[in-house]
């Protein structure tokens, strides 16, 4: 395989051996946070102990070899309503939890309440920390896609009579998340995304169908909102998108190739790189990136599942990655896990020395075939 590698490693994300972000809450997080909610310690002393993990999980990232690190989301519940709720016109309510295979997450959902728009959102100091604890790595931001906040909210009813005025709104917001996110020194950030992935699910585009939506036009309204957020992206920073099929105590929601949406999403978007989940054959093969025509769009394929604790084998991992070739250049292809290890705070069901032992598998396997 190294015969046919004239790439070797990256200098700007996505790198050869990435991640998708999230990590395994340590049980010191777990013990704060249960003792903020009874009242047994103050938002500051829990915040002071999400510091001391998180610089303690950033320096183990490095150890494992990764050149790219993240805040493993520790202080989040879930990886997609703590920021949309920091939000300008959206809130945090109880409902009815979502439903994975085999599994309920929290019964909890956000809601436009009025104008969508971003001003000082709290995860700008997040960021700030991680870059900081970070020191010369990478610090990637991880947030989800603007997609995210109309395809699991609500929208109350008179606040956005239009929805073209919506999707406009919500665009500007994430345009200046973008910007703020660069004046902070981000110059990674990703945008995750569940929907895509239920786009390729023919139960889940049945759903969308009995509530009166149109999942092709949905697509392109998102499209359009995504190129809106990332018009003005300055030249130095890298902005990717995972695609997720549900993650949540290592069960899953959608099924489904990429055939569906692989056209909008690598000739139409104008991301950096994505993220694909293929751990399974739920993910469908490889042929829909023969729509991978842009030479500096990356492909980070998720061989190693972040759902367990086996370790994939080298050889078939190595050998899938030269199937990838047969569609998109090796020099344009990298590898990670398919998703974080904790999208909720649960966290998947493996250890942690599993989980680091994973993303070590990654930069190994990447190393060399990337010599």
């Amino acid at each position: 395989m190294a015969s046919e590698n004239l790439a070797g490693q990256r200098q700007m994300p996505p790198f050869r051996a990435d991640q998708v972000g999230s990590l395994l809450r340590t049980d010191r997080i777990h013990k704060a946070r249960s003792d903020r909610a009874v009242g047994a310690i103050t938002r500051e002393q829990l915040r002071d102990i999400e510091n001391e993990e998180i610089v303690r999980i950033v320096q183990k990232q490095q150890e494992v070899g990764l050149t790219a690190v993240t805040d493993g989301e520790f202080r989040r519940a879930f990886w997609h309503f703590d920021f949309l709720e920091g939000l300008d016109g959206v809130e945090r309510y109880e409902t009815e939890g979502i439903q994975f295979h085999g599994s309920t997450a929290k019964a909890q959902a956000i809601r436009v309440v009025d104008k969508v728009d971003f001003s000082n959102h709290p995860m700008l100091d997040d960021f700030r920390f991680l870059k900081q604890a970070a020191g010369s790595s990478v610090a990637k931001m991880t947030i989800p896609s603007p997609s995210m906040l109309h395809y699991r909210g609500t929208l109350v009813e008179g606040v956005y009579p239009d929805l073209n005025e919506f999707f406009h709104d919500l665009g500007q917001a994430y345009a200046k998340a973008v910007q703020s996110f660069y004046a902070a020194g981000c110059r990674y950030l990703q945008l995750d995304d569940t929907a895509w992935a239920y786009f390729c699910s023919e139960d889940e585009r049945a759903k969308l169908e009995s509530r009166g939506l149109n999942p092709d036009a949905l697509m392109a309204l998102y499209a359009k909102t995504i190129n809106q957020a990332v018009a003005d992206k300055p030249a130095d920073m890298r902005i990717t998108m995972h695609i997720c099929r549900g993650n949540f105590r290592s069960t899953w929601i959608a099924s489904g190739g990429y055939e569906p949406v692989a056209e909008t999403l690598f000739e139409g978007l104008n991301i950096d790189g994505f993220f694909l989940e293929y751990d399974t054959d739920r993910a469908g093969g490889f042929e829909p990136l023969r729509y991978v025509k842009r030479k500096d769009l990356q492909i980070v394929l998720g061989l190693i599942t972040s759902k367990h604790g086996a370790l994939e084998d080298s050889t078939e991992v190595k050998r899938r990655i030269t199937e990838a070739t047969r569609y998109v250049p090796l020099h344009q292809l990298c590898l990670s896990p398919q998703c974080g290890f904790a999208s909720t705070e649960e966290g998947n069901l493996l250890t942690e020395d599993e989980q680091w032992a994973k993303l070590s598998h990654v930069v190994e396997i990447a190393r060399d075939v990337w010599k």
